[in-house]
């Protein structure tokens, strides 16, 4: 993956959805369930302060611009007003 976002935006990974429950159930496609709101970083603009990659953020609900890279989801994130914090470890 070569994407190196600019100004203050990061690139995030979405977190892929659990299609089976912890008791063995599949689940449908299109069973409704709430968007994440929760995506590592794996990369970061060079003014980007505060967020380092390897980071988990939430984010805005509506938030970002969705992109696929080599079949993986990814959100651009612009991290003064779609990012609400960072989840400490």
């Amino acid at each position: 993956m070569n994407f190196k976002p600019f100004g203050n935006r990061i690139l995030a990974k979405i977190p892929e959805e659990k299609t089976q429950t912890q008791s063995g159930i599949f689940l449908p496609d299109n069973a409704s369930k709430e968007k994440p709101t929760q995506a590592e970083v794996v990369a970061i603009s060079a003014t980007t302060e505060n967020i380092n990659i390897g980071d988990t953020v939430v984010y805005a609900k509506y938030a970002g611009t969705a992109l696929t890279l080599d079949d993986v989801d990814y959100l651009v994130l612009d991290t003064e007003k779609d990012i609400l914090g960072v989840i400490a470890k």
